[in-house]
């Protein structure tokens, strides 16, 4: 239904004013912060995982190792406490701020639309629809994975925290039957949370190729609107 009525919003604005506005700044700046943090934790993340070789010298001097994981945690915290930011602003903000939590998943014409846009990516259709907020595929695989994916880097990623912090503390009170649930092996955890940036890199990598596909190909504006708020359709 919000897909249909986005749609028809699309369609009834391009006609007359070929502007509209959709993102507030306040889930605009999250977007950009988050987009950092995702960055920071990646880069981070992943010499965690994979240690640089030892520097010669005074370890205490060089304490490497121990700014990258610094680095770490401090991103961890913003992209958690951004992502408790971005629910209340769904809760609070236009419709267009709910549509990566809510799927219309009982709406055939929904699935429809969400088949069209997969063909439209394939390039087996030439002319695509028109959403002023994100389309039904985009929708879909902002909510499986990046808010599915958000909840389980960081249950994942607090658990390890935890465990670090040693037993008894707020974050092992919170988050260490995470490590349990997954089989009570924090290596086990430690690579399942791995395989989440990887996963999530790979989904990043394709949600940049989309958004400047359709700014080309569909002649709406994306990257620009995710900036000013304003998506522009073009003749």
């Amino acid at each position: 239904m919000l897909a249909q009525q986005d749609a028809h919003e699309a369609e009834r604005n391009a006609r007359l004013v070929k502007a509209v506005y959709v993102y507030e700044a306040p889930l605009r700046l999250w977007h950009w912060v988050n987009a950092l943090a995702i960055t920071v934790l990646a880069i981070t993340g992943y010499f965690i995982g994979k240690p640089l070789p030892s520097i010669a010298g005074d370890t205490s001097a060089q304490y490497v190792m121990g700014w990258i994981r610094f680095l770490h945690f401090a991103a961890a915290y913003i992209f958690a406490i951004g992502f408790l930011g971005r629910i209340y602003w769904a809760l609070v903000g236009n419709h267009h701020a709910r549509q990566i939590f809510i799927l219309p998943i009982f709406n055939r014409n929904w699935w429809g639309e969400v088949l069209y846009e997969l063909r439209w990516y394939l390039f087996l259709v030439k002319e695509p629809n028109k959403y002023v907020g994100h389309n039904p595929m985009a929708q879909l695989m902002m909510f499986l994975f990046f808010t599915v994916g958000a909840v389980y880097m960081i249950l994942t990623g607090f658990a390890l925290y935890g465990e670090g912090l040693g037993a008894g503390s707020w974050a092992d009170h919170m988050f260490g039957w995470v490590i349990w649930v997954l089989g009570g092996n924090s290596l086990q955890v430690h690579n399942m949370h791995r395989l989440g940036m990887w996963v999530t890199l790979c989904f990043i990598i394709v949600h940049i190729y989309a958004a400047i596909r359709e700014d080309i190909m569909s002649r709406q504006s994306l990257i620009s609107t995710m900036v000013s708020g304003w998506r522009m359709f073009k003749d």
